[in-house]
């Protein structure tokens, strides 16, 4: 399938592409606490002052590691929609799919579970690695369903 870029292969690329940048996001610009966590954690402001100093350097820690993950998780997406996905390897589907429920499909989750800012974005990221598998499935249908050439 050379020179052949399926649809599903570039939304699984895009997929990869923004959740690669999620995991940019936490490493160099997530602050270690945003009002939606001390909201969430119901923390009043003198509590914060308190507990604050001693968590955040340790959240920082905690969401470079988060991010990193994000980062490979997203790059590996863009290279298995550039090369097994792409050639319709039958086991690419089924690491698609799991790479993206364990990953940008759980952190959507949670967002939601949180009430978080973020949670549309992330689920809108979810959307579109989940369309690259929608998109896989007709392809396949497409190609099965096609007269064979001689």
């Amino acid at each position: 399938m050379k020179g052949a870029w399926p649809l599903s292969s570039i939304l699984l690329m895009l997929a990869g592409v923004i959740v690669a940048c999620i995991g940019a996001y936490f490493i160099f610009l997530r602050r270690p606490l945003l009002p939606e966590d001390i909201r969430y954690m119901r923390l009043s402001a003198a509590e914060l002052a308190i507990i604050g100093p001693r968590l955040e350097p340790w959240l920082m820690q905690v969401f470079r590691v988060l991010g990193g993950f994000a980062l490979a998780a997203g790059l590996l997406a863009v290279s298995l929609a550039a090369t097994a996905f792409r050639t319709r390897h039958p086991v690419a589907v089924l690491g698609a799919f799991v790479g993206g429920v364990s990953s940008i499909g759980l952190m959507a989750i949670v967002n939601f579970a949180i009430d978080s800012n973020f949670k549309w974005l992330l689920l809108g990221c979810a959307l579109v690695w989940g369309l690259s598998l929608v998109a896989f499935g007709r392809e396949e249908w497409a190609a099965r369903s096609a007269p064979k050439q001689r």
